[in-house]
């Protein structure tokens, strides 16, 4: 195996600016709320022996359907989104494009036969993206920060935006460190006429044994006339509406709500606290994301958008549920289409 993919613990100036977080204790970033990241009954036996004897229905019964879209086409006018599956979007802001946590390789974890992408998925990669602004990176694990991606397309990108501590990795895989951009909780970083503002989410990090290592972070997007909530992975927590407060309200939230299990129900959102964290930010539209990709839980792979459909008809609260690839405009027409429904 290649080591260079789990990436490298932080160093030097890098670490002391972490040690002077307040968010940093104990020689690791924490969560500000007690946060079993397992439950301390599961044990981890059990857990794999789960998912080697997972269900049929964790992965779709078909190839999942998508849309072609040139890239470098979308408008400079308005805020464009483009879900790529997962937790993998394009946005073009303003005029700026912006790329979060692109998984382009195939699958999400250090070795090819885990957690492979859904047939269907693959339908973009590195070389259909178009020039990137800002390559924003949430946090450090397998599902959001893929090395073989990272490793090209830093290169390219104008900015690499990252969570405190994330940038030992991207300096590791060759990128330069006056690319790199760490915030903390609360810091901020203007580009272009955009303000990307790091906030708290309630999970954890590391690609090893260890945990903590580096910071996870949902990101505020303030433009000129538009304001957006990228929220990484998080369970849930009060933290949504102290951000709602400080900075809502967003005309639109994309927020997880898959991969959630019983043995970790504090690091991941059940579908319903996903559309209650969206209420919380004061978002006028959720569009659900973390799901339609990997299998890295055991609910029925379509089971976290139906479920965030039918809370979110329940509380009134709009939604986009874009097929993989299809461009729309926040603001303009949202697509709703079930394009689950494959048989």
């Amino acid at each position: 195996m290649m080591f260079h993919v789990f990436g490298k613990a932080p160093a030097g100036q890098r670490l002391e600016r972490m040690r002077r977080s307040p968010n940093y204790k104990r020689d690791r970033f924490e969560n500000r709320v007690p946060t079993d990241v397992i439950l301390k009954d599961a044990s981890f036996f059990k857990m794999l022996r789960e998912y080697r004897n997972r269900p049929a229905n964790t992965a779709p019964p078909g190839q999942v359907p998508s849309v072609i879209t040139d890239l470098r086409a979308l408008p400079d006018k308005g805020v464009w989104v483009v879900w790529f599956g997962h937790s993998s979007y394009l946005l073009k802001v303003e005029g700026v494009t912006i790329l979060v946590d692109p998984v382009f390789s195939g699958n999400a974890s250090p070795v090819s036969f885990f957690a492979k992408a859904f047939a269907g998925t693959q339908t973009y990669g590195v070389k259909e993206m178009p020039p990137i602004d800002v390559l924003l990176l949430t946090h450090d694990h397998y599902d959001h920060l893929d090395y073989p991606t990272v490793k090209v397309l830093a290169q390219k990108a104008g900015r690499v935006c990252t969570s405190l501590g994330v940038g030992a990795h991207l300096e590791s895989w060759g990128v330069a460190p006056e690319k790199i951009v760490e915030l903390d909780w609360w810091e901020s970083w203007s580009w272009e006429g955009l303000t990307l503002t790091a906030a708290p989410a309630r999970h954890f990090s590391g690609r090893g044994f260890k945990r903590g290592g580096t910071l996870w972070s949902s990101f505020v997007l303030k433009g000129r006339e538009h304001s957006l909530y990228l929220g990484g992975d998080s369970g849930y927590e009060a933290h949504f509406g102290e951000i709602g407060e400080r900075f809502g309200p967003f005309e639109f939230a994309i927020l997880e709500c898959g991969q959630y299990g019983k043995h970790w129900p504090y690091i991941h959102m059940m579908p319903e606290q996903t559309v209650q964290a969206a209420l919380d930010l004061r978002a006028a539209v959720l569009m659900p994301v973390h799901w339609g990709k990997f299998t890295l839980a055991l609910h029925p792979w379509d089971e976290p958008v139906r479920r965030v459909v039918k809370a979110a008809e329940e509380k009134g609260l709009p939604l986009s549920t874009p097929m993989i690839g299809q461009p729309f405009e926040v603001g303009g027409r949202y697509p709703v289409v079930h394009w689950w429904d494959i048989s």
